[in-house]
């Protein structure tokens, strides 16, 4: 996740918080704020996955309609 344009936003967390990304950022020798960007992208991509499947759920019927991956993806 290397990008030009970073903007800087401002956070509060708990000191348990901070104590946990200190801990993590040091085991994997990176700075902190650089951690804290890198785990809030995982939580972003996890976020997406349960919105995706949630909707793959509802739309996963008994009587739901299946399309071939090749005739998907002409």
């Amino acid at each position: 996740m290397i990008t030009k344009n970073k903007k800087r936003i401002n956070i509060s967390v708990s000191n348990e918080v901070d104590s946990a990304v200190a801990l993590l950022a040091k085991r994997d020798r990176v700075p902190h704020a650089t951690k804290v960007a890198h785990l809030l992208s995982l939580a972003l991509e996890i976020d997406e996955d349960q919105v995706l499947d949630a909707l793959a759920a509802k739309r996963d019927t008994p009587r739901a309609k299946f399309v071939s991956h090749a005739l998907a993806w002409r």
